[in-house]
């Protein structure tokens, strides 16, 4: 069947693959018993796209695509080399006692991350190919017909730091071991291998600043060089169109070019590029990257646009990107409102809705596919007329005009924040999660499913504050948190109590590693039903006399990590997400809470891959997070946190936030994302993460001793702040009081070393 997709969802059904690799880290599994989970999976997940014109080889990854392709080119860092295997590997993506793992930062703008090749001239760049290798055989001694996915050569290089080496020298030495990677799995599975290179850094157009490394002639010259391989190459870009570079992919003698047709509009444009060559053409037309049923009707017109230029037989149906980005299937969604499940759409559905279209497209409608079809149109029609999706009071109040300003400017509230206030210089605090323990996702879990009464549940989520209070005092940290006991996640926890959002109980996705969330579902109007956070931050406060920091996720965040509704813009949503926070944040600061932090963590992951694209949503991301904060009174401080994100291009729009205090992570990436608010004079207040949290590593004093020197040499003291780079819930009591403890002397060490 002319179908394909470039990507599955590599977790699992039930988390299998997450939950082999903690038992293998905890080291209560072998080796190869995770490698036999990986490997009962591939063979799951292979069944499922049996009808696939191949199914996906080197999709599946132990942590993460980019990793494994570093690993596979022999990219190895020199502080690794001395590690051979999976320890190498783990250790590359986690760290050790004694090694930082590799940067991490955000895959274009989705919430998955990934790891940041380190790229040094000097390394030696031995080939390992086996994982490769053996998953294709493992594919085609099941009877299936197989297409490799690999990360293409640019978008690899393009993603990737260099440590040590100019840009056109490493690029070249990368190339080289691409090159004789791709040669190696000729030699070892034979000629006409399928391999889909995935390019999606060619969708930055402009953006790609990068041309005086490789330029068009250079990219033409590599395909070329790949298909002389007698490789059938397939290069995809998506999540944007890429009408520059499809025009130079056109004048290569690859077979065919993949390319998006959800979330790249304009691709239509390269159509009649494409269709001067012999080339196949793979449509990206299934939405990879959300959970809503298509509207085939719709679809199949794009279809017959693009089937006027091109001819059938050259087109085949493909997904807009990875299904990585979805859940593995709705089939396991036994609570959710049967309405809704009605609309939603998740990985193995989306196949099914792929050979649905791809069968009306090339047969018409008939006997086998009509009911189908007809069923798909009857859902599209019934979400767009549902009384579950609009609500008068909210669209009534969007209308009106609210302040987006404070009533002060930052130089005039810090100084009465920090009389209200009185922390010390480098004040020391967290993000605001600690460890979720087993006992207290047992509570939340006993709780709603009705096996406890509120009363005992109540009771443990106060006995976990109680102790989480104790815990911090004992270490003397100066502004503390709750800890944030009550929550499951950061953003399900405050759509629970909004209206307009509905929830799963096993839509995973892979966030990074083991890591995984439950993105909620904006479905209609967003509206706050009830206090969110009183109730415990009140409780929180009446425990201590120190300072009690109130935790917010903000509107950008909830928004860029829901399934968001496509029925309407997403600014007009993230407005109504700003007027339930600012809601919240009024009634925290009249009940006492001197201290907000509405988190924007995926606020960059938010920006538009097209420069032309960047001043829309930073209008209506600004105006969002400005409306909700700004009821805040001077005396209230402000914070948000921003993890994993270059801050270069848009340190004007953080500056425009107007933040009290911003905390971010450098702990990864040393000191290059702080130089930027030196560099543009930031005023404001900052807490850059001094140790990672993503590895389960303990800090010593000595280290954080000198990261914070190293910050200080960047930015005075009077506006640092002192934190660990990112929420504590997924490390575990054992990993976070030393930590902080060691964080806490050594801020003590250096505050001792000023003339104050």
């Amino acid at each position: 069947m002319e179908i394909s997709i470039l990507g599955f969802p590599r977790i699992g059904k039930n988390r299998e693959l997450k939950k082999a690799l903690e038992s293998y880290w905890a080291g209560e599994s072998t080796e190869s018993e995770l490698l036999e989970v990986g490997k009962d999976l591939r063979k799951e997940h292979w069944q499922l796209q049996k009808n696939l014109q191949y199914v996906c080889v080197n999709d599946f990854s132990l942590y993460d695509n980019m990793l494994d392709l570093s690993f596979a080119l022999g990219a190895i860092p020199k502080q690794y080399e001395s590690l051979s295997g999976l320890e190498c590997y783990f250790t590359m993506a986690r760290g050790n006692k004694n090694q930082k793992a590799l940067e991490m930062t955000k895959w274009f703008n989705t919430n998955y991350h990934y790891v940041v090749p380190e790229l040094d001239i000097d390394s030696q760049y031995t080939l390992n190919t086996t994982s490769i290798i053996s998953q294709y055989k493992e594919a085609t001694a099941l009877g299936y017909q197989a297409k490799i996915q690999l990360i293409g050569l640019f978008t690899f290089f393009a993603l990737s730091k260099i440590s040590n080496g100019t840009p056109k020298d490493v690029f070249k030495k990368i190339k080289d071991s691409y090159l004789k990677l791709l040669k190696n799995l000729t030699d070892a599975l034979g000629k006409n291998l399928v391999i889909e290179f995935g390019e999606p850094i060619f969708v930055k157009g402009d953006l790609l600043k990068l041309q005086d490394v490789f330029d068009k002639k250079e990219i033409i010259q590599f395909y070329n060089e790949v298909s002389t391989l007698g490789i059938s190459a397939i290069v995809s870009t998506f999540f944007e169109h890429s009408l520059e570079f499809t025009e130079i992919l056109a004048q290569t003698k690859i077979a065919g070019i993949g390319l998006d047709f959800v979330y790249g509009e304009k691709n239509l444009s390269s159509l009649k590029t494409i269709a001067k060559t012999d080339k196949i053409l793979y449509a990206g037309i299934i939405d990879g990257r959300n959970i809503w049923i298509g509207n085939l009707e719709s679809k199949l017109q794009i279809l017959e646009q693009i089937a006027k230029e091109i001819p059938r037989n050259r087109i085949v149906l493909s997904t807009s990107c990875s299904l990585l980005h979805t859940p593995f299937s709705k089939e396991a969604e036994s609570k959710i409102d049967r309405e809704i499940l009605s609309w939603l759409c998740f990985a193995k559905e989306k196949i099914r809705e792929l050979e649905l279209l791809n069968d009306v497209f090339r047969n018409g409608l008939n006997a086998t596919n009509k009911s189908l079809y007809e069923e798909n149109l009857k859902h599209n029609a019934n979400r767009k007329n549902s009384t579950k999706i609009h609500n008068k009071k909210v669209q009534e109040r969007l209308k009106i005009s609210l302040p987006k300003e404070r009533e002060l400017p930052f130089a005039e509230r810090i100084k009465i924040q920090h009389q209200s206030l009185k922390y010390p210089i480098l004040p020391t605090t967290t993000i605001g999660s600690f460890p979720q323990t087993n006992e207290l996702r047992a509570l939340r879990k006993d709780y709603k499913q009705n096996k406890i009464t509120q009363e005992t549940y109540k009771q443990g989520i106060k006995n976990y504050i109680q102790d989480c209070i104790k815990v911090q005092e004992s270490l003397g940290i100066d502004v503390l948190v709750h800890g944030e006991p009550e929550r499951n996640d950061m953003v399900e926890y405050f759509g629970e109590q909004l209206s307009g959002f509905a929830f799963t109980q096993n839509a995973w996705v892979q966030s990074y590693g083991s890591r995984c969330v439950k993105p909620p579902i904006i479905y209609g109007d967003v509206e706050r039903l009830q206090p969110i956070t009183i109730e415990w931050m009140r409780y929180a406060q009446s425990l201590t006399s120190k300072i009690m920091k109130g935790m917010l996720t903000g509107p950008v965040t909830i928004l860029n990590w829901s399934f968001v509704r496509d029925d309407l813009s997403r600014a007009v949503v993230c407005k109504q997400i700003a007027l339930a926070l600012r809601d919240e944040i009024d009634d925290l600061q009249q009940n006492g809470i001197k201290i907000i932090q509405v988190d924007e963590a995926a606020f960059k992951e938010g920006y538009p891959l097209r420069k032309e694209n960047i001043a829309e949503y930073e209008h209506w991301a600004l105006e969002s997070f400005k409306l909700a904060t700004s009821i805040a009174l001077p005396q209230t401080q402000i914070h948000t946190h921003m993890c994993y994100s270059d801050f270069n291009d848009i340190i004007k729009t953080i500056e425009a936030m107007d933040a009290d205090v911003i905390s971010i992570e450098t702990a990864r990436s040393g000191n290059k994302l702080l130089k930027v608010f030196k560099t543009q004079d930031y005023q404001n207040e900052i807490g850059p993460g001094v140790y990672d949290i993503h590895s389960p590593r303990i800090p010593s004093v000595e280290e954080i001793q000198a990261q914070i020197k190293s910050l200080l040499e960047v930015l005075p003291k009077e506006q640092l702040w002192i934190n660990p780079d990112c929420g504590l819930k997924t490390r575990k009591w054992e990993e976070v009081k030393p930590s902080l403890q060691n964080m806490v002397e050594a801020t003590k060490k250096i505050r001792s070393t000023f003339s104050i």
